[in-house]
């Protein structure tokens, strides 16, 4: 099988930019990544992009070159921007390309996500019973899962401080200032348990991938390529508990997120003991409490402890969302998968600056999670 490779990242940085649009946002990121790899837009043979509130992605060769390249958009809820790379991979793959560009890029309205029941396949009723607000149906599914697994509001609040200090790290995030255990703690209730200052929140941005053959690497960049050493996206099965399930059975089955990263792992040939450091969709704290374990990253019930003692911070033994994640970043949707990718190139080139992971990092490990039950994994390896 071909691999497939890394040579450019680029990004616009996460939050609110006034007087630009979330387009704007995305060919800034396509211009960093192809100046990052040392090529030109005439260079890319094909291009996958998509958003979900900022436009057509296709019609971005307006302003970067009329080239006539296959370029499609993707549209996979959360899990947008890591459909559009696996897309990407596939192509590369298939031996009809050698090099490409990945692009997502967003710019929500403020307040929550709204989007129409009936386009979704659930009634008028599934929002007026309030499921409709994503709040309401991860505070549920977090409830359930403490229950289950003794998880107490100590780690979510210990998972929100995380991100806001290593956003406080990050010059392209939007929430840049560190918030205490008590500032967390008692922020408003939203949605029981999870609080204010737990939920991400809808923001603007954009990011961009340079993807190649990798035996072709050094043909086009003189960067030290990336391997995607797995790109993985499965879907829902019957019985698992996802954002706009309208009922739930008796018997739980296990998350996409399950079967996507035994996929991934099985695709690399390593195991979760080789991810030196990780990305995992943190929607609001519960969200990364579950994906740290659905991951494979550590048992069920285990997350509370591993928390107290710091295993997840940039300093410990497996760091994860060192960035500050979509808690710190927010989420523009089409955007979102792709900055997990960024940040982990960045770390693999020992170039994160002040959130840099020790001890030289060779593996890691990203999962983005969309509705109504997506879930994409990618391991990237040097």
């Amino acid at each position: 099988m071909t691999d497939v490779a890394i040579i450019g990242i680029g990004i616009h940085p996460f939050g609110r930019t006034p007087g630009m649009t979330g387009y704007q946002q995305g060919i800034v990121a396509v211009r960093r990544a192809l100046e990052d790899a040392g090529i030109e837009w005439r260079d890319i043979q094909f291009a996958y992009g998509g958003s979900h509130d900022g436009g057509n992605a296709d019609t971005m060769v307006d302003k970067l070159g009329l080239t006539g390249i296959q370029f499609i958009n993707v549209a996979n809820g959360c899990a947008t921007g890591g459909s559009s790379l696996i897309s990407a991979v596939n192509a590369i793959r298939s031996g009809q390309y050698d090099i490409g560009m990945v692009v997502g890029f967003d710019s929500h309205p403020r307040g929550a996500f709204a989007f129409d029941t009936k386009a979704w396949g659930l009634g008028n009723w599934y929002g007026k019973v309030g499921l409709g607000l994503t709040t309401q149906f991860f505070a549920m599914k977090i409830r359930r899962y403490m229950d289950e697994h003794g998880i107490s509001d100590d780690a979510l609040v210990r998972v929100a401080m995380k991100a806001y200090r290593n956003g406080a790290r990050n010059p392209n995030a939007w929430r840049r200032e560190e918030m205490s255990y008590e500032q967390i703690a008692g922020s408003q209730m939203l949605n029981p348990p999870l609080r204010k200052f737990m939920f991400c929140s809808p923001s603007e941005g954009g990011a961009a991938l340079v993807v190649c053959n990798a035996a072709r690497a050094k043909q086009y960049s003189a960067n030290k390529p990336v391997r995607i050493a797995a790109s993985i996206l499965r879907s829902r099965r019957y019985g698992s508990f996802e954002v706009f399930s309208p009922s739930q059975p008796i018997q739980q089955a296990d998350s996409p997120t399950v079967q996507a990263s035994k996929a991934a792992y099985e695709s690399a040939g390593i195991g979760p003991g080789d991810v030196d450091i990780a990305q995992v969709q943190d929607t609001e704290s519960g969200a990364e409490i579950m994906h740290m374990a659905e991951n494979h990253l550590c048992a069920h019930g285990e997350q509370e402890k591993w928390l107290r003692e710091g295993v997840t911070q940039i300093d410990g033994r497996l760091p994860i969302n060192t960035d500050g994640g979509c808690i710190a970043n927010g989420e523009p949707i089409g955007a979102s998968g792709l900055r997990q990718v960024y940040e982990v190139c960045l770390q693999l080139r020992g170039a994160a600056g002040a959130r840099q992971v020790a001890g030289n990092p060779k593996v890691g490990y990203c999962q983005v999670y969309g509705a109504p039950g997506i879930s994409a994994v990618q391991i990237l390896a040097l």
